[in-house]
């Protein structure tokens, strides 16, 4: 679901006494605009007029009102009933809920009913609306996006099928290793994903025990012995790069042209879905491009080359909405037409994957068009610059890896391709 568009005002209400402008103890009103509806809120609190920043909307400093409360207290809470609203939004947008004004309110009342001082106490033994605070809290701090929230959406829905009763006392050693069996035997997980999902769950539980509502650190011991394989890298070979590159589309599936050359361009780029999708004309220089990436924040500088160049030229005159330089669609649809365009392509090499489900190994052979993704073109833009003797230091300038280490699977990769290509040579 798009963004809602919202707007959040705070000011005064106008009353009149006798026909004259009440200018003293005036409460003070937060308006939520949306979606055609207006929904006002009383915020509690009641300033004279003149005290009121009407551009700022909020208190002027060192003003108090007549209860003796203070500019600082009164803006601090103005600042977090706008965030709770904002807070409210995302998760309406992630579970794809069209709200209406009732809705709205409801769950305002409720999110500030569960941050009274009462519900305050409460929360030491309810593990659900602890785990609603920890996503707020954290979603807001660390600018999660609308995938993440999506993520522990799931994780509260794992959570929620396993016990519903859930409380902190629960998850001793005894606790999670039967939440382990669960995932295992119920969800039927992939050992990868198991090890995931324990990493979210504590997560939680360290917050929780910082904030005084869990008690236990036993999950910090909690190191179960699971059996992994790493994840296979999938990226596209040069040849099939090329392949892609230079396939002549059917005219019945034109619709794929935009599809290949956004995913072409990630594939010269080293961009993200996120960052191809927020790409801004304005973040196009005359031989490189600056971004700040969605997922980690860093600020980028990418030098541009021909195939590149190219792509962001051939829509140059192009109008797209917000002044984005490229005809980007919704990651899901561009997964399925990537996926359509590569079998077209004949790109169908068969990869070889092994996983554990608990103790059992399970192997797998899949054709490489199923496993692409947009993603795809963000490693195979690491692969095939590492394969070109394109410095390390260089390539993490450009992709904003940090460190040697999250590049290690990628050079792993190139390390056993040049294995391979070395026995060519017993084959003359």
């Amino acid at each position: 679901m798009a963004n809602i568009k919202r707007n959040i005002i705070f000011s005064l209400e106008k009353r009149k006494k006798n026909g004259v402008l009440v200018v003293e103890n005036v409460p003070i009103r937060m308006r939520v605009i949306f979606l055609n509806n207006r929904v006002d809120f009383f915020t509690g609190y009641r300033i004279d007029l003149a005290k009121w920043d009407n551009n700022m909307q909020k208190v002027k400093n060192g003003c108090t009102n007549k209860l003796k409360q203070s500019a600082s207290d009164i803006n601090s809470d103005l600042q977090k009933y706008y965030t709770q609203i904002q807070d409210i939004f995302k998760i309406f947008e992630t579970k794809n809920i069209i709200p209406t004004a009732e809705l709205l309110k409801k769950e305002f009342i409720e999110l500030n009913k569960s941050n009274s001082s009462d519900s305050k106490q409460s929360l030491k033994n309810d593990f659900k609306i602890a785990f609603e605070e920890f996503n707020k809290e954290n979603g807001r701090q660390n600018n999660w996006t609308k995938s993440t929230f999506q993520k522990f959406e799931s994780v509260k829905v794992h959570l929620s099928d396993f016990k519903s009763d859930l409380t902190f006392d629960y998850f001793d050693e005894k606790g999670l290793n039967n939440y382990l069996l669960f995932l295992r035997d119920t969800k039927k997980m992939r050992n990868s994903t198991i090890i995931k999902q324990l990493g979210f769950l504590k997560w939680f539980l360290r917050w929780a025990f910082e904030k005084g509502y869990n008690h236990s650190i036993v999950f910090e011991k909690f190191k179960p012995k699971i059996k992994i394989v790493p994840k296979k890298v999938i990226f596209l070979t040069p040849d099939e790069l090329k392949s892609l590159r230079e396939f002549i589309i059917p005219e019945q599936k034109q619709y794929l042209e935009r599809v290949r050359d956004v995913f072409i361009f990630c594939c010269y780029s080293s961009l993200r879905y996120s960052d191809a999708y927020n790409l801004k004309r304005s973040n196009i220089k005359n031989d490189h491009i600056e971004v700040t990436t969605v997922k980690t924040a860093d600020s980028l500088f990418i030098d541009l080359n021909d195939y590149s160049r190219a792509i962001l030229e051939k829509y140059k005159d192009v109008h797209f909405e917000e002044d984005r330089a490229l005809p980007v669609i919704s990651n899901q649809k561009m997964n399925d037409y990537i996926k359509e365009l590569a079998e077209l392509a004949k790109i169908n090499e068969p990869i070889h994957e092994t996983y554990y489900v608990g103790a059992k190994r399970i192997e797998t052979v899949t054709p490489k068009y199923e496993l692409l993704s947009t993603h795809a073109g963000r490693r195979t833009f690491i692969c095939y610059a590492l394969s070109i003797g394109i410095p390390i230091q260089i390539i993490m300038k450009w992709t904003g890896h940090s460190s040697y280490a999250s590049m290690k699977p990628y050079i792993d990769v190139i390390n056993e391709l040049k294995a391979n290509e070395m026995k060519k040579f017993n084959l003359v």
